[in-house]
């Protein structure tokens, strides 16, 4: 079977997969977590994984058993992933994965099979997957915002992109053009390159030509660094904005001399230090980075562990509300989490404060994000 047949195939059953039916309730609660731990995405995936060593290992007095699979950052292997985790693990709730076009694979599944799932990456909610997704990373509209606001102070008026030849590369060209445009900024470049590339001179070549004042490259891991890299390499002089996509220690690592000075969005989790004290991020920051710094060495701290952590953050205080009406195991457990998501207020995380609503699925607002730049090797706030 071709690789179109196969994947219309899965499509096909992942479409006729039926709503969970009543099962007897169970002792523990099952979340089955699909992240790419292997392939491009390994970088996002890893951390992911790691933090999950520091998350409670039983809430509201329930045991968890947690189950990881590794995706490889493919959606036809997340898409098997998510129904492994309805048909064989019973899961009451899914997480993942590390990359968009595969959490928009799991969320398909989860949103068919009536099971609470939090993506771990960027990915458009559209109708037929907002009532049982929520996402824990800072939606594209706030961090696209604070940089063309930043490109705005700093007199930019044309902007080339560079950004993956995908889903997560057109959920900021398209924000870009909406919001950047809006604002006064003159898009005059579209470049795309795959996620497994290992060069992209050819692009490059034609953003010099354009040359705009500023570069934003919608990327994410340490693939991001290699258009920095390569503009750079190429005599490049302008301001390059980074998404939070990049926000990782491993950027600096791969990037070199080439990450100074570069304007990168993130999320709170990157600098709790520099937090007010008032900061309801400032906390569960701290505490993941002095946990994961501990065991992973000193500026170890990523954005993407922050999306983990932040999932048992929101778990931590939706399962208790759910467990007042339902058992683990049943399909009124996941009924009473997707309620409580919209329940509770102000769910202080490392990545941001959220309060989940039928029509915002990503609950966020402006306290989920600063703006960092590289210096000296290390990353301190922007100006």
């Amino acid at each position: 079977m071709n690789k179109a047949l196969l994947s219309a195939a899965i499509t096909a059953a992942v479409l006729a997969l039926p709503a969970l039916p009543a099962c007897a309730q169970t002792s523990e609660i099952t979340i089955g977590i699909s992240i790419s731990t292997t392939g491009p995405a390994a970088a996002l995936g890893i951390p992911e994984r790691n933090a999950l060593e520091f998350v409670p290992k039983e809430i509201g007095g329930v045991p968890l058993k947690i189950i990881v699979l590794d995706d490889g950052g493919d959606p036809t292997n997340a898409t098997t992933n998510a129904r492994r985790f309805v048909t064989e693990s019973k899961a009451d709730v899914i997480m993942g994965s590390a990359t968009t076009p595969p959490t928009i694979a799991i969320s398909n599944v989860a949103n068919e099979a009536g099971i609470p799932h939090l993506g771990l990456a960027p990915f458009p909610i559209t109708p037929e997957r907002a009532k049982w997704s929520v996402d824990m990373p800072q939606p594209v509209p706030i961090m696209g915002k604070v940089l063309y606001e930043h490109m705005k102070a700093h007199n930019i008026k044309t902007v080339g992109y560079i950004g993956y030849s995908d889903s997560y590369g057109d959920l900021w060209f398209n924000d870009l053009k909406k919001q950047g445009e809006a604002m006064g900024l003159q898009v005059v470049d579209d470049e795309r390159f795959a996620r497994p590339d290992t060069s992209v001179a050819g692009q490059v070549l034609k953003l010099v030509a354009a040359n705009p004042d500023a570069v934003l490259v919608g990327a994410s891991g340490t693939a991001a660094g290699l258009p920095q890299t390569a503009l750079r390499e190429r005599g490049y002089k302008g301001l390059i904005y980074q998404t939070h996509g990049a926000a990782s220690m491993d950027f600096i690592r791969i990037s070199g001399a080439a990450a100074e000075g570069v304007i990168m969005a993130s999320g709170p989790v990157m600098d709790p230090e520099d937090q007010a004290d008032s900061a309801l991020t400032k906390k569960p920051g701290l505490a993941l980075n002095t946990a994961y710094e501990a065991k992973y060495g000193a500026n170890s701290r990523s954005q993407f562990a922050g999306h983990a952590y932040d999932a048992f953050q929101v778990l931590l205080r939706v399962i208790p509300v759910a467990l007042k009406t339902a058992k683990p195991g049943t399909p009124e457990f996941r009924e009473a989490i997707r309620q409580a998501f919209l329940s509770e207020r102000e769910i202080a995380a490392s990545q941001g404060v959220y309060n989940f609503t039928e029509k915002d699925r990503y609950g966020l607002d402006d306290r989920s994000r600063i703006l960092l730049t590289v210096k000296d090797g290390k990353y301190v706030p922007a100006k």
